[in-house]
């Protein structure tokens, strides 16, 4: 089985927010696959999926961001998933709207939530795909930035770039890292 880990923070005041980029791509998922998140751990939701003919597991954590590490410590134990099994998809104002970048190992590049995971597990080795966020202003204060909904004339984009992910998590799953960060970085 293989893990696909998206972060964001719960709660309907934040599902439309930048930070929440990694929880839209696995509602897509679960949406075009029929299925409902539900209570699978204590610290997050889970929703099995069957993702171009591979069975994977999709998890929410529901500590808020910062805090995505205890969630995904607590999949691990719970379930007998190797890191190398497990795909952590986030959003990145680092990168501009519309773009995506898949890495398999590196620092938190500055996000909280993977700064949270790559401590708690003790590991830089953890595959991370980034959905770019950015809009065309730099933003005069990350925390509000990242916590601001898309604006009405980046949806169009925001819809192409989910769909783009999904692709990539589909050639990840089944042809590995490198396959995939030609086609898609």
């Amino acid at each position: 089985m293989f893990v696909l880990c998206g972060l964001g923070n719960p709660g309907s005041r934040y599902c439309l927010t930048r930070h929440n980029a990694g929880f839209m791509v696995l509602d897509r998922i679960a949406l075009r696959s029929g299925r409902r998140f539900r209570r699978g751990l204590s610290q997050g939701k889970t929703c099995l999926v069957d993702l171009d003919g591979q069975e994977l597991l999709l998890v929410k954590p529901t500590t808020f961001m910062n805090r995505s590490g205890r969630a995904v410590r607590e999949l691990l134990e719970r379930f007998p998933v190797q890191l190398s099994d497990l795909l952590i998809v986030y959003d990145e104002v680092a990168l501009p709207l519309g773009k995506i970048r898949l890495r398999s190992s590196g620092s938190a590049g500055g996000h909280k939530g993977m700064k949270s995971i790559l401590e708690i597990l003790n590991s830089r080795d953890i595959s991370r795909l980034r959905i770019g966020v950015a809009g065309e202003e730099d933003p005069i204060d990350l925390a509000d930035y990242v916590l601001s909904n898309f604006h009405r004339q980046e949806m169009v984009a925001l819809d192409e770039v989910l769909d783009r992910a999904i692709e990539a998590i589909e050639d990840y799953f089944r042809d590995g890292t490198e396959k995939t960060m030609a086609r898609f970085n």
